[in-house]
């Protein structure tokens, strides 16, 4: 009996963690994957009105064939608008995410820093925006931001200007716009590994004769690393695909590929020049997530060491 029982238990320890692993995975694969590859079919496939697709498999008389069309991407290569919206997607995706390192990382700091109490308190303040609508927030910000809103009209009130100055439809409105909604995903990657640091290390190197500048740079920035790539990939990855704000917000020189996107799917109707222009985007974001891959695997094994 008791030999059986012990059968029994060491087929549920290894089945159930395979269970519990392979869950997780499966609904990756199932939620993320397949509408991947159902896109990835698309932009090889051929169409003559742009929404019905030819079969990019056959199979007759014992021969299987397989066709497929990569003229949208040698299309994509070749046109300036499409090559110009992926630099200035990966542009603004870019400079958002320094300004919010710039930003966030003194905030994550002082609540990494602050008393026990009153980080519960400063937790809720960088998720508070969370608690509203979006799309409200980005509205919100036409109104500050529009010539006849809040910032225009207390400027003319206060005398400092004659003439309302042109914010919206600007790039200056959709980086406001751009850095408020991915602000708290830098702080709260930053907050979670800056809260973890042994406040000793600095304490030892100021004893070896560290002001607190050098301290912070040799000390609290390299032992920071990790959360300030955390923290930069949940900020640059939305960016770059980001379609609200620059639509709310942007003008014709904040052209991102979230925009061209969407004319491709619903206005030019041409589902296979959307998937290769997806497909593409795609590809880019694996080289930064890549590089979070590298680094998160190295702090690993530094880890375990």
């Amino acid at each position: 009996m008791s030999t059986a029982t012990t059968l029994i238990d060491k087929m549920v320890d290894r089945w159930g963690r395979r269970l519990v692993i392979g869950t997780p995975y499966l609904y990756l694969i199932l939620v993320f994957s397949i509408p991947f590859f159902v896109v990835l079919k698309l932009s090889v496939s051929t169409s003559n009105d742009g929404i019905r697709f030819e079969d990019l498999t056959t199979f007759n008389d014992w021969v299987f064939n397989l066709t497929a069309s990569f003229q949208k991407y040698r299309f994509l290569l070749q046109d300036d608008l499409y090559l110009n919206t992926y630099g200035s997607s990966l542009k603004f995706a870019t400079i958002n995410t320094l300004i919010c390192l710039f930003i966030g990382y003194p905030f994550a700091y002082f609540m990494a820093r602050s008393p026990v109490s009153m980080r519960p308190v400063l937790l809720m303040l960088v998720s508070l925006p969370f608690w509203t609508s979006y799309l409200l927030r980005v509205y919100a910000w036409r109104g500050l931001l529009d010539d006849s809103g809040t910032v225009n009209s207390l400027l003319i009130w206060l005398g400092a200007i004659d003439e309302p100055i042109k914010m919206m439809h600007t790039a200056f409105s959709m980086t406001v716009g751009m850095v408020y909604t991915y602000l708290p995903f830098m702080i709260l990657p930053l907050y979670a590994n800056l809260v973890k640091m042994d406040g000793r290390l600095i304490e030892a190197a100021n004893d070896l004769g560290a002001g607190p500048m050098r301290a912070f740079w040799l000390v609290t920035v390299p032992l920071s690393k990790n959360g300030i790539i955390a923290g930069s990939m949940l900020v640059f990855i939305p960016s770059v695909g980001e379609y609200v704000i620059p639509e709310l917000l942007g003008g014709p020189e904040t052209l991102m590929i979230g925009r061209v996107l969407w004319d491709e799917f619903f206005a030019n109707n041409d589902w296979a020049m959307a998937s290769a222009v997806a497909v593409t985007m795609v590809i880019l974001i694996l080289f930064p997530l890549a590089l979070f891959n590298k680094y998160q695997t190295a702090a690993v094994g530094r880890g375990t060491a």
